[in-house]
């Protein structure tokens, strides 16, 4: 039996970043409660294939999903458990913003069963975030976390993103010493996206930010990697760093082919065969059709059997220990060596990729340019 995933997606933020381009809306009380109603029957009407019943994973996501009550939390939780068989031991992710909740809410979490925190502290300086439009300031995300750890979460992770506009290489390594000093058990970075429609892109267009520096960002990546790893962390995925033990199992689903459901607006899912699907993604629209007893999905793909075998290889190969190659020639009856003969010994030859056996993965300066590299399994 496969053990499935559940991703929930609370959109509600205090405010909304400046770079955020996720499906988000303003927090408003009546308007979450509202929502928390729409998922609850989302799930009550939710057909799982039979080979996926259990699950070990639950992640709620979003937008800032520590702004619901425990209430309405344990709403959805008991939802969940009563449509789906909830392994022992299963991993239970909540998002949430630094000052975004309290040590009370976090006591009541935990006792709901919540036990890894997922936190965007993103950056430890004040100026830095207010570029941002980011709601905290960097004094609240020592508080969280230290609030986090007071009420008993032994797993949390924390976000960081380099590349932002002005930040200077020495700024960023300063915010990588904060980080490792507090030693969360989970480390996730990211290189800042500037995507068309946001605040962050007009301000860039029209000069009141600088651009950011791309061949800055990746010194800065090599630098996080460099100096997290001294101390223990373990490189898993392309943005993602653990204390061994502490990858993240959730996300781990979405790389490797394993299903995992999705509910609320604009949550995707995925049968772990050949379908995927996903939700309106204005919350209105999404909340309208589930009262209105009609179903929130709006796209659905029929994987071909050439899109599952790119999948396996583009998804797989974020994962840091690669893929492989004789256990996709068993799946998939094909030998990548033998049908990516030419590209493989360009990104060879290049540094990008190594090749150990039968695993091929990403090399760290692959790591950075992996679309380049995925593009030619697409």
């Amino acid at each position: 039996m496969t053990a499935a995933g559940v991703y929930i997606h609370i959109p509600f933020c205090l405010s909304r970043c400046s770079y955020c381009d996720f499906a988000t809306s303003i927090y408003r009380g009546e308007h979450a409660e509202r929502y928390v109603d729409a998922i609850v029957k989302e799930i009550v009407s939710q057909t799982p294939p039979a080979n996926a019943l259990l699950v070990d994973t639950i992640y709620f996501g979003g937008g800032t999903p520590s702004l619901l009550s425990p209430r309405q939390m344990e709403r959805i939780l008991r939802a969940l458990y009563d449509r789906f068989d909830i392994g022992l031991g299963a991993e239970l992710s909540m998002e949430m913003n630094p000052g975004s909740v309290t040590l009370e809410n976090l006591n009541a979490f935990r006792r709901l069963g919540i036990n890894r925190a997922s936190f965007g502290a993103q950056t430890f300086d004040d100026a830095e975030l207010a570029r941002l439009g980011r709601s905290h300031t960097s004094g609240e995300t020592l508080k969280t976390f230290r609030d986090l750890r007071e009420s008993g979460f032994e797993n949390v992770s924390l976000d960081l993103i380099a590349g932002l506009p002005g930040q200077t290489l020495a700024r960023w390594e300063e915010n990588v010493a904060t980080a490792l000093t507090l030693h969360p058990e989970h480390l996730s970075f990211y290189l800042l996206e500037v995507h068309s429609g946001t605040p962050l892109a007009e301000h860039i267009q029209l000069g009141k930010q600088p651009k950011p520096d791309d061949d800055l960002a990746a010194v800065m990546y090599e630098s996080m990697l460099e100096r997290a790893t001294a101390v223990g962390y373990v490189h898993y995925e392309i943005s993602n760093l653990c204390v061994p033990g502490f990858a993240s199992r959730h996300n781990t689903k979405y790389w490797t082919g394993v299903p995992y459901y999705g509910f609320g607006c604009s949550a995707h899912a995925y049968d772990g065969q050949s379908r995927r699907w996903s939700n309106k993604r204005d919350v209105a629209q999404y909340v309208e059709a589930i009262e209105n007893g009609s179903s929130p999905v709006v796209e659905q793909h029929e994987l071909t059997r050439d899109d599952v075998r790119a999948e396996a290889v583009f998804l797989g190969m974020r994962m840091m220990r690669g893929v492989d190659m004789k256990q996709y020639r068993e799946l998939f009856g094909v030998d990548l060596r033998d049908e990516h003969a030419d590209d493989l010994q360009r990104f060879h030859e290049a540094g990008l990729v190594e090749l150990d056996g039968d695993l091929i993965r990403l090399t760290r300066a692959g790591a950075l340019m992996s679309n380049e590299v995925f593009a030619v399994f697409v």
